[in-house]
């Protein structure tokens, strides 16, 4: 896919929006229409590699589209061939020179960014239209659907140059794959095609290259007609439960259905089943 998906018409709360760095290039593209956010990570020549500049910039639209009540979903993919070349070498090698080694990026960006990827009451599509490395795959594995074109591969390139795992990829990978394939991955660094990652269930699934931003977008459209806060809860109760025993699962998941259970969403949709007709959602 050499163009970042299309948005489709419809009414635009926020018809386009970007981040500019120094020199005034867009380097992340946010667009929105049918309550569908599409952040573009816009570096194509670079192969989308994340500067300060450019994680500042997505941080900041996540968070502007998170907080945005005209979105119900996100879409989040890449310029060119590549979804994300994982972190900017270029910079990080002029840090290590300077002596400044990360300079505290993994907690002043990428654990910001992670957070309000999986924290976001909405769910957040990744469309991967080529290479995913590094903190680039960990973006792809902290959403909750991942689109996969036939030439997309991901690689957690961490180990290859002597560092450990950051993005998340030490907490998500386990989860999509299994502790020991996730250790695997992450130790031996191989990388991992399309096919592959749908057999480890790395992605929801792979369609040709010329679909990709349609497919991608289809199901980004078709859950933000969905019931957004009952998909809040869903992902809160998830994450709660990866790290608490059932008894405590089992009063969040009390706690959730009670909140749930007062929204205009549940009541209609409760009624219209009873008639048989399909219900309508409203994201409330």
């Amino acid at each position: 896919m050499d163009q970042p998906p299309a948005t489709s018409p419809g009414t635009a709360s926020n018809p386009r929006s970007s981040t500019a760095d120094e020199h005034g290039h867009d380097h992340v593209v946010t667009t929105v229409a049918d309550q569908v956010a599409t952040i573009t990570l816009n570096r194509p020549d670079a192969m989308n590699a994340l500067t300060l500049v450019m994680k500042a910039g997505l941080l900041e639209a996540l968070e502007r589209v998170r907080d945005d009540h005209g979105v119900r979903a996100v879409l989040l993919t890449g310029a060119g061939r590549a979804f994300c070349g994982g972190q900017d070498l270029r910079e990080h090698a002029a840090n290590l020179r300077a002596g400044v080694g990360l300079d505290d990026t993994v907690r002043a960006h990428y654990n910001p960014i992670i957070m309000t990827i999986m924290r976001m009451e909405k769910p957040v599509v990744a469309a991967v239209n080529g290479v995913a490395a590094g903190a680039g795959a960990s973006l792809a594995f902290a959403c909750d659907f991942r689109v996969a074109a036939e030439e997309a591969r991901f690689v957690t390139a961490f180990a290859a140059i002597g560092l450990g795992p950051d993005s998340g990829a030490s907490w998500t990978l386990p989860r999509l794959v299994g502790p020991a394939k996730a250790r695997e991955l992450l130790m031996l660094g191989d990388q991992v095609d399309a096919a592959r990652a749908l057999e480890l269930g790395l992605v929801t699934s792979v369609v040709p290259g010329e679909t990709l931003a349609a497919s991608a977008r289809e199901l980004a459209v078709r859950l933000a007609k969905g019931p957004t806060f009952a998909y809040g809860a869903i992902k809160r109760a998830l994450d709660h439960s990866a790290a608490h025993p059932l008894e405590d699962s089992l009063e969040m998941e009390a706690d959730l259905q009670d909140a749930c259970v007062k929204t205009t969403d549940h009541t209609r949709a409760t009624e219209a089943f009873l008639s048989r007709q399909t219900p309508v959602f409203e994201g409330h």
